[in-house]
């Protein structure tokens, strides 16, 4: 059986191009870098290897099965069984792109509804709908920064995840932006003003904070750092865990251009790192900048209300070198179980979970702190992760935990040379307080 399509016009097409055979349209790959053949064992039938990807699964352990703890972005939370109900209707699980808007009125005003819900959040004018998630939402910001200022080189703090750097430095390398990190407060765990100051320029399109960070903490000098952002003549791009927003101020209270976050928090599963929400808005100056799509609300020609995507700078709606992004599709499920949990939960629901995440991330920090061998790293105040201390070595904790089903970390020390001793520690509403005890007690035990 042939495989290839359009086999059997295949010299004639070669020959329409130029080339004698396939092998010449791969000549820009480097030879060095190229595979000769694939060593693949031979094929096996559908049911073998039904058992075998089986066997590969079951190695998987999931938060079920272990007491998790686990901080660093991704956190178990509850989510309501009406969001798979409603997400998991045919008509939402199976749908596409709505291109035809007279079909897609449901979807449309569904995601309507999402920006409506971010935009409120965050604090801004506009949100879009939406990105892959918050990694390259943070990728898409310094870009969109370059292109409204004119300049090319975009601030970072030093502490936020490997992952973010390593997105943003393969987003910025083609359009050659030059990305500079900023250290952090080694006291309080908080970006460092001073050398924030020393390293904004007048080429700087933009300046990155985390609220709260990646270490858990929150930035209170958030006024501060607006002000020197602005005297600098850049953006504020502030990036946060959209569930605090139930108690502090939204970004654009405090005079962020900008915002982005991850929005898997609200209603998605952690499916062992699987696909996120990204989340981002920004001023409604800067709209037509802003990556992605966006839901508009319209009349027809009845004057009945209507939905249609509006504003969709993106390679696949126009010409290339127009497009803000290429990002050509969005988490439309995950935005969509983003809607049924916020219009679940409410204004007042949001609220109290947020606190409830403070707290119990306070307690959690406080009897852990109590124990001899552990110590709180930083001063500043966290929210649902924090920063552990160690007088032992941390691997050795960590696989001690693991024995007992605890899981805990990330060890901060893959990620930052001077944090060799640390832990980082998640809480979510999902702990209860034999939960926290248990934690206690056991690190009690291999301290």
């Amino acid at each position: 059986m042939k495989f290839i399509p359009n086999s059997e016009i295949k010299d004639e097409m070669l020959k329409e191009i130029g080339f004698k055979k396939i092998d010449e349209l791969f000549s820009d790959i480097p030879e060095k870098i190229k595979y000769k053949e694939l060593d693949l064992p031979k094929g096996i039938s559908q049911q073998q290897t039904d058992r075998k990807m089986r066997d590969i699964a079951s190695k998987n352990k999931s938060s079920n099965e272990f007491l998790c703890f686990l901080g660093g972005g991704i956190k178990n939370h509850y989510i309501p069984p009406i969001v798979k109900s409603i997400t998991s209707r045919s008509e939402f699980y199976t749908a596409y792109t709505p291109y035809q808007a007279e079909a897609s009125q449901g979807f449309l005003q569904a995601m309507f509804e999402y920006q409506s819900m971010i935009a409120e959040l965050t604090g801004m004018d506009v949100s879009n709908c939406s990105l892959y998630d918050g990694v390259t939402g943070l990728s898409e910001a310094a870009l969109m920064c370059t292109r409204i200022t004119k300049r090319n080189s975009f601030i970072i703090p030093s502490n936020i995840s490997w992952e973010k750097k390593s997105v943003l430095k393969n987003y910025t390398l083609g359009p050659n932006v030059n990305v500079k990190e900023v250290a952090f407060d080694e006291k309080t765990g908080k970006i460092n003003l001073d050398d924030l100051e020393k390293n904004i320029s007048e080429n700087t399109a933009g300046i990155y904070i985390e609220n709260p960070n990646f270490f858990g903490v929150f930035e209170d000098d958030v006024e501060r750092i607006c002000k020197i952002v602005k005297d600098a003549g850049s953006l504020l791009v502030v990036g946060v865990d959209p569930l605090s927003l139930g108690i502090t101020k939204s970004p654009g209270e405090y005079g962020a251009d900008i915002v982005l976050g991850e929005g898997r928090v609200f209603g998605n599963s952690m499916d062992f790192g699987g696909c996120g929400l990204g989340v981002f808005s920004c001023k409604k100056e800067y709209v037509r900048q802003m990556p992605g799509r966006i839901i508009g609300l319209t009349c027809d020609r009845e004057g009945k209300r209507g939905f249609c995507m509006a504003l969709q700078t993106r390679e696949q709606h126009i010409r290339r070198a127009k497009a803000t992004s290429n990002i050509c599709t969005n988490e439309g499920l995950c935005s969509l179980s983003a809607v049924v949990y916020l219009s679940w939960l409410g204004g007042k629901g949001l609220s109290e979970l947020a606190k409830e995440n403070l707290e119990k991330s306070l307690k959690l920090a406080e009897m852990i702190n109590k124990i001899d061998g552990f110590s709180l790293r930083f001063t500043g105040l966290h929210f649902n992760e924090f920063v552990i201390k160690c007088k032992n070595k941390p691997e050795n904790i960590f696989k001690k935990l693991l024995a007992k089903n605890i899981q805990i970390g990330p060890l901060l020390g893959q990620q930052f040379k001077n944090l060799n001793d640390c832990i980082l520690i998640g809480v979510t509403e999902l702990h209860t307080n034999q939960d926290i005890e248990k934690l206690v007690s056991v690190l009690k035990e291999v301290a």
